[in-house]
């Protein structure tokens, strides 16, 4: 007896994340945002560039922005709204000629009836929907005429029905007075039923009865009578603004070609009754609103309703990705209809997006102020920190054929944590945790007894404590040259380094433009730059011998990066004097504070940007005064020289 082979049946993942989708990116991610931030940026701004740039080869919020007013400039350049009128306009001109070729053809019996027929027909308004109106009595002699002026009033029933419920004119493809007469009564029962529901009154029993009676009408079955107010009223209003979005003539013409939906006048009125009570239900609609079609594909009535209704999927869709509204998310985006309007890749995108979005959010990388704007916390500092100082290592190690060296301190004193060996580490195994690893790994199958990576050594610390304060030019010339974004990397990656590895230094970081003052990390990224005269070097000197004075016991350092010769000073009561060329009272103070930095016996070290002469010779005399050094980096190797010269200062 065989056995049946289970069948299978495959279908696209739609519960959750797709399980196989690559990780996302968040390293790269927040080096983008710090970047930004780094430039003056907010980091709400920072993550929505982020948003709209796209990341790892997705396309980003711009991009389908872009890719959505493409396809709604299409849909109005290739269409145009009148199908409907041109429709009636052909079979009339049909039931016309027709009509005439009979009446021609008539005996002499007839021919005196015959030509008042053709008067009255000559006698005809020129405009079609009053051409229409006056046939509706008239007493067709041609059959094949009849035959058109009855299809004029089913496409017109049809047409109208077709723009407020789906489906409507396929469904009523040569609609007996029977079925018409049903459609009568359901718009009697709606408008009975919405007027309950506008009141105020519980219409829930009533909703049951209707949809009972009246369910095959609402295909998308609709739950409540709010979720039939909401469904008829987005049709109703996308039906609004098709006909706002014709010419007044073409307006005049439906009304009057409306009043003969199926021969009878109580099917418009019992819409038009509909549309009222939809409007005063849901004024939040869009009931004002147009669109400019300029195509040559005519629209019918229904088409275009449903063309104006993807109109305004679109702009809603457009807004969504915008996300320039208060309190926005990606979460916002209705991913259903983006995938209708630009398929199943865009709603892949757009998902990576919000969970990207989600994910730095769940991880804690942003703070919340009281003022309701965000800030990058510290933990992503962290993470901003960490990749400065992996680039800063890089460039070190990079240097003269050295290695980069990752030893904690060289006094060999265990700080009590140990970390995975690496090639060149001559640190004391930490015997316990190399003999845990080996156990774990030969637990998971592997046979060998010890293995490389199993090795972790003890980490150590040198005892000797540094002051260390680095004091950063924020004039304006800083931004203007470029050279904001390397100045707050030099001060992560700096900050990184002695939180991590030299965690009993004190690290001050201190600005300075016309006043100096001292700012914690996240502040100095965040830093916006601004227009402002004055490199008051007097000032951040100053406060550098604050912090050293308070570390006795520490070894004193201090950094100074700066791309101009010190221009403002500070007065006794505390007012900056901003004087270029620099005065002789700024040369004095700045200089007589640098005696008293170079008198607590500190290691000074000048990193000069850019090639101003004066501010050469300035800092080369400083620094013969005070015993420092003068160092002149690029932009890229700022960072390593400032971290290479304050492990340089600890030895």
């Amino acid at each position: 007896m065989s056995r049946r082979r289970p069948g299978y049946r495959y279908g696209r993942y739609v519960d959750g994340p797709d399980p196989l989708a690559a990780p996302l990116d968040l390293r790269s991610a927040m080096e983008q945002i710090g970047r930004d931030v780094m430039e003056g940026s907010s980091p709400r701004t920072a993550l929505q560039e982020l948003l709209r740039r796209g990341l790892d080869g997705r396309r980003g919020l711009d991009e389908l922005t872009r890719e959505i007013w493409q396809r709604r400039s299409r849909l109005q350049r290739q269409n145009r709204l009148d199908g409907t009128l041109q429709q009636v306009r052909e079979l009339l001109q049909r039931a016309l000629d027709a009509e005439r070729d009979a009446l021609g053809s008539d005996d002499a019996d007839d021919s005196d009836d015959a030509r008042f027929r053709e008067m009255q027909l000559d006698a005809l308004p020129s405009d079609t929907g009053g051409a229409v109106r006056e046939l509706d009595s008239y007493d067709w002699r041609s059959s094949e005429a009849r035959e058109a002026y009855e299809e004029i009033r089913d496409l017109l029933g049809r047409e109208l029905l077709d723009q407020r419920f789906a489906g409507m004119k396929q469904a009523l493809e040569n609609a007996t007075p029977q079925d018409v007469e049903r459609i009568r009564e359901m718009l009697d029962d709606l408008n009975a039923l919405l007027a309950q529901h506008a009141q105020g009154r519980d219409t829930t029993e009533q909703f049951a009865e209707f949809m009972r009676r009246h369910g095959e009408f609402f295909p998308e079955n609709p739950r409540t009578t709010e979720e039939l107010v909401d469904l008829l009223a987005e049709r109703a209003a996308a039906a609004q603004r098709m006909l706002n979005s014709m010419s007044a003539e073409q307006r005049a013409e439906l009304a009057e070609l409306s009043q003969q939906a199926f021969g009878d006048p109580r099917l418009a009125q019992a819409l038009g009754e509909l549309d009222a009570q939809l409007q005063g239900l849901r004024p939040g609609e869009d009931w004002l609103g147009r669109g400019r079609f300029r195509g040559d594909n005519p629209l019918g009535m229904g088409e275009a309703t449903r063309a104006l209704e993807e109109l305004g999927r679109l702009d809603a869709l457009a807004e969504q990705l915008a996300q320039s509204y208060p309190g926005a998310r990606m979460e916002d985006v209705d991913l259903d209809a983006l995938e209708a309007a630009l398929g199943e890749q865009a709603r892949v995108d757009a998902r990576a997006l919000a969970d990207l979005e989600r994910e730095l959010q769940r991880q804690g990388l942003f703070e919340r102020l009281p003022d309701g704007s965000l800030r990058l916390s510290p933990k992503a500092l962290r993470r901003l920190g960490e990749s400065a100082l992996r680039d800063v290592v890089d460039r070190i190690g990079g240097r003269g054929g050295e290695r980069a060296t990752r030893r904690s301190g060289s006094a060999g004193e265990p700080t009590g944590a140990s970390r995975p060996w690496a090639f060149g580490d001559t640190e004391a195994w930490n015997v316990p945790r190399t003999l845990t690893n080996a156990l774990l790994r030969r637990a998971g199958g592997d046979e060998r007894r010890l293995d490389v990576t199993d090795v972790e050594i003890v980490e150590t610390e040198q005892r000797t404590r540094a002051a260390v304060a680095l004091c950063v030019d924020t004039s304006w010339s800083m931004v203007q040259d470029g050279r904001w974004v390397p100045m707050k990397r030099t001060a992560l990656a700096l900050h990184q380094l002695v939180s991590t590895r030299f965690r009993g230094d004190d690290l001050k970081l201190i600005t300075f433009g016309r006043h100096a003052r001292s700012v914690e990390l996240g502040e100095l990224v965040g830093l916006e730059g601004a227009w402002e005269q004055g490199t008051n070097l007097h000032h951040a000197l100053l406060l550098a011998g604050q912090h050293l004075r308070r570390h006795p016991d520490a070894r004193p350092v201090v950094l100074v990066v700066t791309d101009g010769e010190p221009t403002a000073h500070l007065e006794p009561d505390g007012h900056a004097v901003f004087d270029y060329p620099p005065s002789p009272e700024t040369l004095r103070a700045t200089v007589g504070e640098i005696d008293r930095v170079a008198n607590l016996q500190a290691s000074v070290t000048f990193f000069i940007l850019g090639d101003d002469p004066r501010l050469a010779r300035f800092v080369d005399s400083v620094a013969r005064r005070c015993g420092g050094r003068v160092v002149a980096p690029s932009l890229d190797g700022l960072g390593a020289e400032v971290v290479a010269d304050y492990l340089r200062s600890r030895r």
